[in-house]
């Protein structure tokens, strides 16, 4: 058994029970979380975030199965990593998709949903002008932002503009050791850190038919041991290139000013969980002029 709620059976594959049910300025967070809440807080101007980064570099993208293959077990994971020791640590490893090849200038658009007491709820004039400029997206919705409200899960993920990808169970960086980023405690073993990709990828696949493709750590934080983890367990780890909305904390300008510094092949992260933030509105000046510059947007 992982965790609460979880049966394996004899031929290998795992069935679950559940009971119940967040850098292009290097000093800025992912998160979108308050750390009164358990999550992450704004850098102070001038102090060094985390791992600070502006865009990762282009990289070869790893092509995501459709489905966990039939002979994976969650179980047998968990054990194969129990006790392994991690290398590294930071939000572009080997094994993260952080940006995509493209022969033309295309951009994907990342939204997370972080979930949690005062993080549940939805931008709704992001996703009006999402639709109604007929823009792609990939949302990753954590399992706390979900069970708050699922039938607008099954609303977005009827949506074709829209892929429903996993933000994890808790919204913890996904880690072996409990390792910590933005002052936000990471998963302590290879038992947890299944249960936070899996629990979440299962309750997805209930509510919309589909697997998730796609997992995004709280934090967008990993260490390698974690990124094995993810890939074994059938879904892609995704990283960014552009942090758009600096954890939905950044004005419409800045949100401007960060997508004006899109590459071909690029993943904008932003978030979708804040209205009163500036997100919708900086990207609502940000697509026309990406339009402008020739930039098509595109699902992962």
């Amino acid at each position: 058994m992982i965790g609460k709620g979880w049966i394996v059976q004899d031929n290998g594959l795992s069935r679950r029970r559940l009971f119940g049910v967040c850098t292009a300025f290097a000093a800025s967070v992912i998160t979108g979380c308050t750390a009164a809440q358990g999550d992450s807080a704004p850098v102070p101007p001038g102090r060094a975030a985390v791992e600070p980064l502006t865009a990762q570099p282009i990289s070869t993208a790893i092509t995501p199965p459709a489905t966990v293959p039939p002979a994976v077990s969650p179980a047998a994971i968990a054990a194969r990593h129990a006790g392994a020791q991690p290398h590294t640590w930071g939000v572009a490893l080997p094994g993260i998709t952080s940006s995509f090849p493209t022969a033309g200038k295309q951009l994907a658009l990342t939204f997370d949903a972080c979930g949690g007491p005062g993080n549940s709820q939805l931008d709704q004039a992001l996703i009006d002008l999402l639709i109604a400029e007929q823009v792609p997206a990939t949302l990753f919705l954590n399992k706390r932002w979900i069970d708050a409200d699922p039938t607008r899960v099954q609303r977005l993920a009827e949506n074709p503009l829209f892929e429903i990808a996993s933000h994890g169970v808790a919204h913890k960086p996904l880690s072996v050791t409990g390792r910590a980023a933005y002052n936000i405690p990471g998963t302590v073993s290879a038992e947890e850190a299944v249960h936070e990709v899996w629990a979440n990828h299962e309750r997805i696949t209930e509510l919309t038919g589909k697997p998730p493709r796609f997992f995004r750590a709280g934090t967008a934080h990993y260490d390698d041991v974690a990124v094995a983890i993810v890939n074994e367990l059938g879904e892609t780890p995704l990283g960014f290139t552009i942090n758009a909305d600096f954890g939905a904390t950044a004005s419409a300008a800045q949100v401007r000013r960060a997508m004006s510094a899109a590459i071909p092949g690029g993943i904008a992260l932003a978030h979708m969980h804040r209205p009163k933030s500036g997100t919708a509105a900086g990207m609502a000046a940000a697509i026309p002029a990406l339009r402008s510059a020739g930039y098509t947007f595109v699902h992962l």
